[in-house]
């Protein structure tokens, strides 16, 4: 009985570590690359409003 619960623990852990693994990776090459590319965008757009501004100031 010892060595079940051990065995049980053990393997309990190991499927926790594995999720949790899988969460990040997933997070690092899907979620990472779109945000950043998403905050690229919001970098270009704000650049091209000053742009724009200061093309039209008289």
């Amino acid at each position: 009985m010892k060595n079940f619960a051990k065995g049980v623990l053990i393997g309990t852990f190991g499927t926790l570590a594995a999720i949790a693994s899988g969460v990040f990776t997933f997070h690092k090459t899907v979620v990472k690359p779109i945000e950043d590319q998403e905050e690229k965008f919001d970098e270009n757009r704000k650049a091209a409003t000053r742009k724009s501004r200061s093309a039209h100031q008289a």
